[in-house]
Parts: C-alpha cells; sequence; structure tokens
C-alpha cells in the first residue's frame, strides 16, 4: 500500500513550514501533530488537519500517530541528552505501537557515526537509534549548515547595515550550505521511495563553499560589499546569549554553550566534515538542490529584518 497520511512534528517550525508546503504539493494528506491547538494560527496553512501531539507523552503520540501512514519530523535541539533520548525512544515506541510505515527524521544538522561527546550531537544519535530499532523503514536527512541562518536576526541586519557576514567558521572550513526549501524536497522524496530506506542521508546545497566565497555571492545579491568574518565559536555563542539574554555569560550545558561546542568540532578535522556529495544524494532522492546565488535572490537585502 502506497503512503498517503503523513503526519508531521514541527510543522508550523521554520523546518516544518516547507515542508508541509512539500508534502501538500507531492499529494500527500497532511496531519500536523502539534502540542498547543493555536500553533498554526500564524503559520501560511491555519486551516491544516491538526492533531495534539507531546513529544514527552507517549499516549498522546499513540493517539496522534493512529491511522497516519508515516511520520516526517524535525524536533527541537535538546543539550540534555538523556532528555533527548527520552523524546526519541517515545516516538519510537507510539510509532509501533500506531503501525507506522515509515519515519523520516530530519535531524537539523550533521551527525557522525559516532558519539561526539556533544550533548545535542549525541542525543540526536540516541532518538535515530531509537527509531531505527523500531524496524520501521527509516529515514534520516542529515543536513550539514543552513543558508538560512544568514536571514536570521542574528545574522542579517549585519550583512545589511555593516556588509559583515560574521559566521563561526574558520576562513578554510569548507561547507556544503543547504536552504530549508531543499531539506524538505529531500523529506519529501524519502516518503515517495524506498530506495534510501534504512539509510543516513546526509544533504547540502551543490556548492562546497569557504566563507569568503559565500561573502561574494552575498555581494552580488545585496549590491554592496560584503565580507567574511571568522567569528571564533566561543564569541559566536556569547553574541548569541548577549541577543537573546542580555547577557554574554555563556553557561555550561546552555544552547550557547552547545553552538560553541558544535562549532568548535565543525573547525578542527583537517577535512571539513560539512562536505556532501551531492551525486550520491542525487542517486538516492532525486532533488536538485538549489545553487547559494539562486537562494539569496529569492529574499529582500534592503531590509535587515
Amino acid at each position: 500500500m502506497p503512503i498517503e497520511k503523513i503526519i508531521v512534528l514541527g510543522a508550523p517550525a521554520d523546518q516544518g513550514i516547507p515542508l508541509v508546503q512539500n508534502l501538500r504539493k507531492a499529494g500527500f494528506n497532511v496531519t500536523a501533530g502539534v502540542r498547543r491547538d493555536d500553533a498554526l494560527a500564524d503559520s501560511p496553512f491555519p486551516d491544516l488537519n491538526r492533531t495534539h501531539a507531546d513529544i514527552t507523552d507517549t499516549s498522546s503520540l499513540e493517539k496522534a500517530f493512529a491511522g497516519q501512514d508515516a511520520l516526517a519530523m524535525h524536533l527541537p535541539f535538546e543539550f540534555d541528552r538523556a532528555r533527548a533520548a527520552s523524546f526519541g525512544q517515545n516516538i519510537a515506541d507510539a510509532a509501533s505501537s500506531a503501525g507506522l510505515k515509515k519515519i523520516v527524521f530530519n535531524t537539523s544538522c550533521y551527525i557522525a557515526d559516532r558519539d561526539l561527546n556533544l550533548s545535542a550531537h549525541d542525543g540526536r544519535r540516541d532518538i535515530e537509534r531509537a527509531l531505527a530499532a523500531t524496524g520501521i523503514p527509516c529515514v534520516f536527512i542529515e543536513p550539514v549548515v543552513f543558508m538560512n541562518n544568514m536571514i536570521r536576526i542574528w545574522s542579517k541586519p549585519s550583512i545589511v547595515n555593516s556588509g559583515v557576514f560574521a559566521y563561526p567558521a574558520a576562513p578554510d572550513l569548507k561547507i556544503s550550505w543547504v536552504c530549508l526549501d531543499d531539506v524538505a524536497a529531500y523529506m519529501t522524496a524519502a516518503l515517495g521511495t524506498d530506495k534510501a530506506d534504512g539509510m543516513h542521508v546526509p544533504v547540502g546545497g551543490p556548492e562546497v563553499l569557504v566563507g569568503d566565497e559565500v561573502a561574494e555571492r552575498l555581494t552580488e545579491a545585496t549590491g554592496k560589499t560584503v565580507i567574511f568574518r571568522s567569528l571564533e565559536p566561543d564569541t559566536f555563542a556569547a553574541n548569541m546569549s548577549e541577543l537573546v539574554t542580555g547577557s554574554r555569560d555563556v553557561e555550561p550545558v546552555s544552547v550557547y554553550d552547545g553552538m560553541a561546542k558544535f562549532y568548535r568540532f565543525y573547525n578542527e578535522p583537517d577535512v571539513s566534515p560539512l562536505i556532501v556529495d551531492v551525486d550520491a544524494t542525487r542517486k538516492l532522492l532525486d532533488v536538485e538542490p538549489t545553487p547559494m546565488r539562486e537562494w539569496l535572490k529569492r529574499w529582500d537585502w534592503s531590509t535587515p529584518v
């Protein structure tokens, strides 16, 4: 029986919105699993079918998954590894109970083939293991770094107002930047084929770029000179903390501490872990990733917000 009915966890969020749009365009019957009844009110699809789903409550997930064919999801970053593992186990138990035919999990970050002593990363691996243990065909879509980070409040104002693209990447760190629309397209494709079942699929864009090359593309898109400024991961974390909390103090085991650890790891190896073999991915999932120049044209660079 083909997969027709998909429940999406994370539908109202920035990674969920393009996923829902792609799934609906592909003809899937989509239901959003949400904790709040009004969670979709400010989304592009306020009238989308929805059901209550709480990743901390297995029984609510069982009810939400009942009658669905497949689950597609991304999850919030959790810097308490045990808590992340509990989310994965809850989802796995409910998926098994509901008899789902497939699970597609967008990890939202690079995933290594081993634990890295990074709680958010290792917790993602725990979630993957719990889902795989169900025996349900799973596809783990593992994007590297999002192009959409450039339009966030912690990045775009500096680009527009100061002509500076500041990012916690070493000057020689090569990255296969990928846009969220393409991640959604990969997930949708994975639901329509069994070619990637049981696989971990790194996804990235068609170009491998260092910071100066990103700045060159931003210069073209904005019509004014943009330079790349390499930030130390700890400086980046302090900047983020100050933006959100007003304090540059980075507490241990906080989201900001976790960000710094992620980017320290990315910058350390001799060979960048953020390079994706796009040709290999294309053979599994028939998606043509978006070049950065094309993606940058989609945004208004005259305003910092």
